[in-house]
This record gives C-alpha cells, sequence and structure tokens, in this order.
C-alpha cells in the first residue's frame, strides 16, 4: 500500500494521500460485500441482497472524508505584478522561491546557463501594446522572461514557448522575440525572488528582479502618444457610428427630424466619410429639405468613388435623379 508521511509535501504527497484514501474505499467495499459476511436465512430474506449491498457501501463511501482536498504552502509560492504604462498593461506572472541560507548566483543559479527566471514554471509577461523592451520592438501578447546570468554581464530574452521548463522542456532561442543586456545592482538582501515596476512614467517603466542581493533591470519603453491617438479615433469611430443610428431611426420610426438632422451633423462633424454625407442626405430628405438633400448626397457620391466599399452607389445615384426636381 503507497503511504503518505506526514512530513511529505507538494502535489506528490497529495497524491499518495489520494491513494490511501481510494484504497480504504476499495477495502471498505470489499469487505461490505463478502457473502461470508451475511447469514443464509439473512440471503434468503433479502429480495436483492447485492443491491442492499452496494447500497451500503455507497453510503459508507459517501462519508469518507476527501482528503485529497489538503493544502499545503507552496515552497515557491505563485505571484504576480502589473503596471499601467499610459494606456498600456504591462503583467509578470511567476513562482517565487527562497534564499533559504543558500548562495544563489553562481551555484544555485549558475552562470553562462539559460534560466527560468523565477521557479517551476516559466515566468510569464504580457503587454496589452506593443513595446520596446530594452532596445528591441516586441509585438503585444505574452512571452516567457529567460535570464542568461554572467559574470560578464546578463542578457534576458523573451521567448514565445510559455510551456518552458514543464516536463523538461528545452529553451530554444530560435524562438526569441527579443534578447537584450540588462543592468545590474547590489541591494540589501531579500529572501524571496521579487519582480517590482519601477520609475513608472506615461511612456514606460522599468522592470526589475530582486533576489538574494542582486536586482536586475531592464527598460520598457511605450509609445503612449500613438496609442491614445488611435483610441481617440476609435471612440471618434463610435460616436459617429451612434450619431448615424440615432439620427435613422429619430428620422424615421420616432418622426423627430430636428433632432435626427443633429445626430446626422455631429456623425459628419466625427467622420466625415461617404456613409455620414448619405446619412445625413437621407434625413434632409425626410424632412423635406430636397436641396440640401441633394448637396449631402452628391459629396456622398464624390467620396463614394474613391472607396472600393461603397455599397450603396445604387441608391445613391437613383436619389440624386430622384431628387433633381424637387425643391
Amino acid at each position: 500500500m503507497n503511504i503518505a508521511f506526514f512530513g511529505s509535501t507538494g502535489k506528490g504527497a497529495l497524491r499518495r494521500v489520494a491513494v490511501v484514501d481510494i484504497g480504504l474505499r476499495v477495502s471498505t467495499l470489499r469487505w461490505l460485500c463478502d457473502p461470508s459476511r451475511v447469514g443464509k436465512d439473512e440471503v434468503k430474506t433479502m429480495r436483492n441482497p447485492l443491491f442492499g449491498c452496494m447500497a451500503s457501501a455507497l453510503m459508507t463511501l459517501a462519508a469518507t472524508p476527501a482528503l485529497a482536498q489538503l493544502q499545503l504552502p507552496a515552497p515557491s509560492p505563485a505571484a504576480k505584478v502589473s503596471q499601467a504604462v499610459g494606456v498600456s498593461e504591462i503583467s509578470v506572472e511567476y513562482s517565487s522561491p527562497a534564499v533559504k541560507g543558500r548562495k544563489i548566483w553562481g551555484e544555485l543559479v549558475p552562470n553562462d546557463k539559460a534560466w527560468r527566471s523565477g521557479a517551476n514554471a516559466a515566468t510569464k509577461i504580457t503587454f496589452s501594446h506593443p513595446v520596446t523592451f530594452g532596445d528591441k520592438a516586441v509585438p503585444a501578447g505574452s512571452y516567457a522572461i529567460v535570464s542568461l546570468p554572467s559574470q560578464k554581464g546578463w542578457k534576458v530574452m523573451l521567448n514565445t514557448d510559455l510551456g518552458l521548463w514543464r516536463g523538461g522542456a528545452p529553451y530554444d532561442a530560435s524562438k526569441d522575440v527579443a534578447s537584450v543586456s540588462a543592468t545590474t545592482t547590489e541591494i540589501p538582501a531579500r529572501e524571496r525572488l521579487t519582480y517590482l515596476f519601477t520609475d513608472t512614467t506615461d511612456t514606460g517603466t522599468r522592470l526589475d528582479l530582486e533576489w538574494e542581493k542582486l536586482r536586475v533591470s531592464v527598460p520598457i519603453k511605450v509609445d503612449t502618444a500613438a496609442f491614445a491617438k488611435a483610441n481617440i479615433a476609435q471612440a471618434e469611430k463610435d460616436a459617429a457610428s451612434m450619431h448615424m443610428s440615432a439620427a435613422s431611426y429619430l428620422a424615421g420610426t420616432a418622426k423627430d427630424p430636428a433632432a435626427a438632422l443633429k445626430h446626422a451633423d455631429a456623425a459628419v462633424a466625427a467622420t466625415p466619410t461617404w456613409y455620414a454625407h448619405w446619412n445625413r442626405a437621407n434625413v434632409l430628405s425626410q424632412m423635406g429639405r430636397y436641396a440640401d438633400a441633394r448637396k449631402a448626397a452628391q459629396t456622398a457620391w464624390d467620396l463614394g468613388q474613391k472607396d472600393k466599399n461603397f455599397f450603396y452607389r445604387d441608391q445613391v445615384s437613383k436619389a440624386l435623379a430622384e431628387w433633381k426636381n424637387k425643391k
């Protein structure tokens, strides 16, 4: 029988406890269903001995505590840190080992050998937007942080393989999207490995790894102005779409042409596309202002000639012809 000692820790111990628990349940089931325990007279009076046996067994098993749910402290607990940089978000997920009186650099973590930059699975960094990591451009996404400690100077790599070190998966440098030099600084002793974001501004931050008496740092830059402008443009586009929908509803179903025209004008002001002008032309026509409607439709027609997705071409052409003689 596989027995878990009280000094055992980790997932292996939990599995052994589960094995003992399952073994006890199976033994109980066999004992309850042993025909030698039931007298001949009792068997004769039972309409279904097997059913009675199984019912008793199930009740017994249901009452057994689920020892497999036991939780114990992890030697390297999971941790996560995140930082907003302008309109971007950067986060690091890692396991945090302790020094425990050991010499870390050059021994537990050897020099000149790829290291997972933490414990257990690979340390993961996630960028919501493209960044400049060190001096390398990196697309938005999630990457494994791989370090190369050396007395000649540290290297920090970002690798696309998030499964590194799981089941012995080896590090493959061909999957790096960035490999940069890092700066190292001596610091007061820190027992547990920790990631920090420091010196954060609207356009950048510094990623620090601290453990034992060493800090390893890499600067991260973000083009916040470009992302903010893109957000503004998207907001204007969304606003224009909202105004056009409101104009169509108010002019048609709600029969409120004055309010509809305000939204149609706002849509043109936000994004003066052929579609916005065509939307305004329709509102004006429903108000009986055909001269203004023709002007708006003509603008829509002229702009539409430059757009391969001018999918209302026939409708605009027909409207221009119909409104030509209307005042």
